[in-house]
């Protein structure tokens, strides 16, 4: 393909796949340029310099942080399309402010998530990770089993959008008791049964985190909050990282008030601190809850279609702010 000096280009920051090739393919069918950035996410200031640099008409950023600084850098730019649903690595009120649409892909991966919030779940009462952990060090011991029926449990949902209550529908399979809170209830829902943050804590074997960052949720499972908890519950969170207390998180299992957590996300991911890599109760994954080979192909479909439309003169689909309002 001939491209000519004006065309559009696109820059995507980062990826967490292989290659490029799903968005290249569908930005370059399109006619505009595909410019990337390393996989691996680079600091706001390298974005900052690579948006100078190229001056795209749109940036597709997966986990890299897209500043105001960024957004400022070029003079093309349309539009930021975050490969994901979050959308704190993005400075929204900036690219707002400048008449830039942000978009995301709010449910490429409601399977994905709350099957593993649930995988989780049933790792904690079946006691899979930690029996396996024992066998392949040499013990085999079922004389020590401290397991539980999931149907007698109560399982407590914080956060109930899309993904939530995906969440609840899996659970009621079990016919557990499913308790629920969000500051946005929905007005008509059967399945689970609304309450307050601290009745949810207080009454939850089960406590699973779905609930956005931003400023209001920071910390929002916190050490006051916590010490709350039903004594020797666990803890699911496939959120975000910022949402927990870490350190918090760390005092309730080293207390045993937590009997253990399940942990996608991290405040300080990559970096996993030495007290939750040394706990027994402590189940790990590298935020990975989002990823399966239907909801990648999906994702990348979608975040590149959505600049395809803005760079064509169209509206998204998935606008996650009103520039022109």
């Amino acid at each position: 393909m001939t491209l000519t000096a004006d065309v559009h280009s696109v820059l995507l920051t980062d990826f967490a796949w292989p290659d490029d090739s799903v968005e290249r393919q569908i930005i370059e069918s399109a006619g505009f340029k595909l410019v990337s950035g390393p996989a691996k996410p680079s600091s706001a200031e390298e974005i900052e310099a690579l948006v100078k640099q190229h001056q795209p008409s749109a940036i597709l950023t997966c986990w890299a942080p897209v500043s105001a600084q960024a957004i400022a850098a070029s003079e093309q730019l349309q539009i930021v399309a975050r490969l994901g649903v979050g959308l704190d690595n993005i400075a929204v009120d900036a690219a707002t402010q400048r008449g830039l649409w942000v978009t995301n892909v709010p449910d490429y991966c409601v399977e994905e998530v709350s099957d593993h919030a649930v995988g989780f779940a049933i790792a904690w009462t079946r006691g899979l990770v930690r029996f396996d952990r024992d066998v392949k060090n040499g013990s085999w011991n079922p004389a020590s089993a401290k397991l539980r029926r999931l149907r007698n449990l109560t399982c407590g949902i914080v956060g109930y959008g899309r993904i939530g209550r995906r969440t609840a529908q899996k659970l009621s399979a079990f016919n557990t008791r499913v308790l629920a809170y969000d500051p946005y209830p929905p007005k008509e829902e059967s399945q689970v049964e609304f309450v307050t943050l601290d009745k949810l804590l207080s009454q939850s074997d089960i406590v699973i985190v779905h609930a956005p960052l931003m400023e209001g949720t920071h910390h929002l499972i916190n050490r006051s909050n916590l010490a709350t908890v039903k004594h020797g519950a666990l803890l699911i969170n496939v959120s975000r990282g910022g949402v927990v207390d870490t350190d918090a998180l760390i005092e309730a299992l080293q207390s045993g008030r937590l009997d253990g957590v399940g942990l996608d996300v991290l405040e300080s991911e990559p970096e996993v601190p030495a007290a939750l890599l040394d706990h027994p109760g402590v189940m790990l994954t590298p935020h990975v809850a989002f990823s399966s080979d239907a909801s990648l192909l999906e994702l990348r479909r979608r975040a590149s279609e959505e600049v395809v439309r803005v760079l064509k003169g169209e509206a998204p689909e998935q606008a996650r702010n009103k520039p022109n309002a």
